[in-house]
């Protein structure tokens, strides 16, 4: 049952570390402040704590102060949280941090970490035998460096017991959204996302990354980039090989390869991951109906998505809504 009760939050941060894998989850508990205050006091203590204390240098070389971590412990810790960076090395290289994590974390209530700070976790055997996540360019890595971790790539933060870990970028202020939801209840989580002005409060086993956004990344050369805006905005259009290749002025077996080519799958289907992607927004956001749904979004029945969603996600676009949906009450 979530409480106000005072909860104590320290962030552990070091050199090089990303300001915003500190400044986005920090926030967050800071709005959280603000709305609980007006009805009985703060939530949170936050606390941002170095090795030494005193300046520390982020890697977007911006300063700023910090308590030491013998200060930090001073008084019990309800939640621990590791920070990434942009460099891996900057994370696991303070022996330091690592050694007070090692002998801090068992009595925290919460261990969690965000984007590389994964790393740092896995370095002191906090996540051995456990799911994690990081950003998903270094997923790779954290798996072949700890081989006892079970990372999952493609989730924007993963829950085991009482260890969190989030990918990378903005997926901190979600995982925050979810341990204030876990400590002060779905509303005031859902009241802070919009004085964040987040676009949607994501669950945390959501993609990393769109469709759009992956197949565009595979080339540098992006001919086609254009013509999947495109298809995004007209879904419910003939997208079909010839109708596809006229509007980029090719032969359809031409564009059927060249697409092939650079983006490593048939164009049939990028459509259908653009319109699962299209559809599972439709699912998070509103209560439309699942024929609607797929209509509004090109499949020809319910029962196309429900088999693209299969296909691509492993679960059907109504287990997809219970576990995903902002609309729920």
């Amino acid at each position: 049952m979530p409480s106000t009760k005072l909860r104590r939050i320290v962030f552990a941060v070091y050199k090089g570390v990303a300001l915003l894998d500190l400044a986005g989850p920090l926030q967050a508990f800071l709005a959280a402040n603000a709305l609980s205050r007006t009805r009985s006091g703060p939530t949170y203590e936050c606390v941002v704590a170095s090795a030494r204390g005193g300046r520390v240098m982020t890697a977007d070389a911006v300063e700023f102060h910090t308590s030491s971590l013998r200060a930090a412990e001073r008084k019990p810790i309800h939640t621990l949280i590791v920070p990434g960076s942009f460099r891996i090395d900057d994370v696991t290289r303070d022996r330091t941090l690592l050694q007070w994590i090692v002998k801090t974390a068992p009595d925290c209530k919460r261990v969690c970490s965000v984007c590389g700070g994964s790393f740092l976790l896995a370095e002191a055997g906090i996540l051995n035998g456990r799911r994690a996540t990081t950003h998903w360019l270094r997923a790779s890595l954290l798996a072949a460096r700890y081989p006892t971790v079970a990372v999952e790539p493609d989730a924007i933060f993963v829950r085991e017991g009482r260890i969190w870990t989030s990918a990378g970028g903005t997926s901190g202020i979600d995982l925050a959204l979810a341990l204030i939801e876990q400590d002060i209840g779905r509303k005031v989580a859902i009241e802070v996302a919009r004085i964040l002005v987040v676009y949607l409060k994501r669950a945390g086993g959501q993609s990393q990354y769109s469709a759009l956004l992956t197949a565009q990344a595979q080339s540098d050369a992006d001919p086609f980039g254009e013509l999947e805006t495109w298809i995004a905005e007209h879904l419910a259009a003939d997208l079909r090989i010839e109708a596809l290749a006229k509007r980029v002025h090719m032969s359809p077996r031409n564009f059927a390869r060249l697409y092939s080519k650079t983006r490593g799958r048939t164009p049939a289907k990028a459509v259908e991951a653009i319109r699962v992607d299209a559809a599972r927004r439709r699912l998070e956001e509103t209560t439309d109906r699942l024929t609607t749904i797929a209509a509004g979004c090109g499949f020809a029945n319910d029962e196309h998505m429900r088999t693209a969603f299969n296909r691509a996600l492993g679960v059907s676009p109504s287990e997809y809504r219970k576990r995903f949906s902002s609309t729920k009450n």
